[in-house]
């Protein structure tokens, strides 16, 4: 018995050994050195260990400063503003009465499989100054001008929350959807005889059962906020004067951009994953999670 127990101890093994090793050296290894690059500064292929100075830097370094607020802001901006939009929206499309809910389910998560790349210039081009959403505003007579809305700081933000929202709204409803559809029907029978209206089904049993799910989708959409990088290159490349830049860019600059110094761009790599951290805990805590 014990003998054919290591034979398919050894036979499991086996199995996972390989993608164990893949993953040690393409994830762990790059995490390990990267910890250790961020205690390292210099030019080129050329380091010296410089210990925490490069922390120390970040306290100080006003372009961090800027790249942060600007993350921090579309993050409680625009990550409630999705998480609730595709909230309601899977609830609009789970009514069973609905028609056409395959199309309607189809083109709102269409958004998410779109090139990163290609939905950024098709937002730039739309928010251009001649572009169409300024030449529709003037044919209504709502602006007597155009609008730079990429040259502005407040409107700039606007637009990368914008791009945001249409492109990931639809992400977090399929979550929410799939979430709806598995609850009983049988408790909202339950409830509309007890005289509860649709309202008051959605916020005392739809909101509290999605509880999991809701934590889940605030998380991951925390998480690539604060790693938001693509929409703020294609469309605004960080600026006007740094208004829109985020933490992500900050990185790239420092690294292909200005003089390269990837020691540092480590450190601050870091700090996102500082950040990731405390703010998956809060939402942990804040959930009511115990584990």
């Amino acid at each position: 018995m014990e003998r054919k127990w290591n034979k398919s101890s050894l036979m499991g093994w086996q199995f996972v050994a390989l993608p164990s090793a893949l993953i040690l050296l393409f994830s762990f290894y790059p995490m390990f050195q990267s910890l250790l690059l961020s205690f390292q500064s210099g030019k080129g292929t050329v380091y010296h260990y410089v210990g925490i100075d490069n922390y120390i830097r970040l306290f100080s370094d006003p372009m961090f400063k800027q790249a942060v607020f600007n993350t921090l802001l579309y993050l409680i901006v625009q990550v409630p503003i999705m998480l609730l939009l595709g909230l309601v929206i899977a609830h609009l499309l789970n009514n069973p009465k609905l028609r056409f809910k395959g199309f309607y389910r189809t083109a709102i998560f269409l958004p998410c499989v779109t090139s990163l790349v290609s939905y950024a210039v098709l937002f730039k081009s739309i928010f251009a100054v001649d572009g169409i959403l300024n030449k529709m505003l003037l044919s209504m007579h709502v602006i007597q001008e155009p609008i730079a809305w990429l040259m502005d700081p407040i409107w700039a933000r606007v637009v990368i929350i914008a791009a945001i929202t249409w492109r990931w709204t639809g992400y977090n409803m399929i979550f929410y959807l799939s979430a709806m559809q598995n609850i009983d029907p049988s408790i909202y029978e339950a409830a509309s005889i007890d005289g509860a209206s649709k309202t008051r089904q959605f916020f005392s049993i739809t909101v509290p059962m999605l509880k999991p799910i809701i934590l889940f989708t605030a998380i991951i959409s925390t998480n690539g906020t604060l790693q938001l990088f693509d929409e703020v290159v294609n469309i605004t490349k960080g600026g006007p004067g740094n208004a829109t830049m985020t933490i992500s860019q900050y990185i790239y600059n420092l690294s292909f951009v200005y003089t390269p110094n990837f020691g540092y761009a480590a450190t601050v790599s870091y700090a996102i994953v500082v950040m990731v951290a405390v703010l998956a805990l809060f939402q942990l805590k804040l959930g009511g999670e115990k584990r």
